[in-house]
């Protein structure tokens, strides 16, 4: 796992370096995957969250398409 880094610049603000910090971090999908990492699940319980995030990709396609139509 590569870690996010930023350089400091001379006469750049700490607020502003933090900030380009956070964004690098989101950038990169770190805490997504730390969050992924944390908590086992059994492969029974993935196939059926990811069964279920589908059905849900597929309602808000499907809501999405009908809007569209009118």
């Amino acid at each position: 796992m590569v870690l996010a880094f930023v350089v400091v610049e001379e006469g750049e603000s700490l607020e502003s370096a933090l900030r380009r910090f956070k964004r690098r971090v989101q950038q990169e999908a770190i805490i997504k995957e730390i969050k992924k990492h944390s908590i086992y699940y059994k492969p029974g319980e993935k196939r059926r969250m990811k069964e279920a995030q589908a059905r849900k990709r597929m309602r808000r396609r499907i809501k999405r398409d009908r809007f569209l139509e009118y």
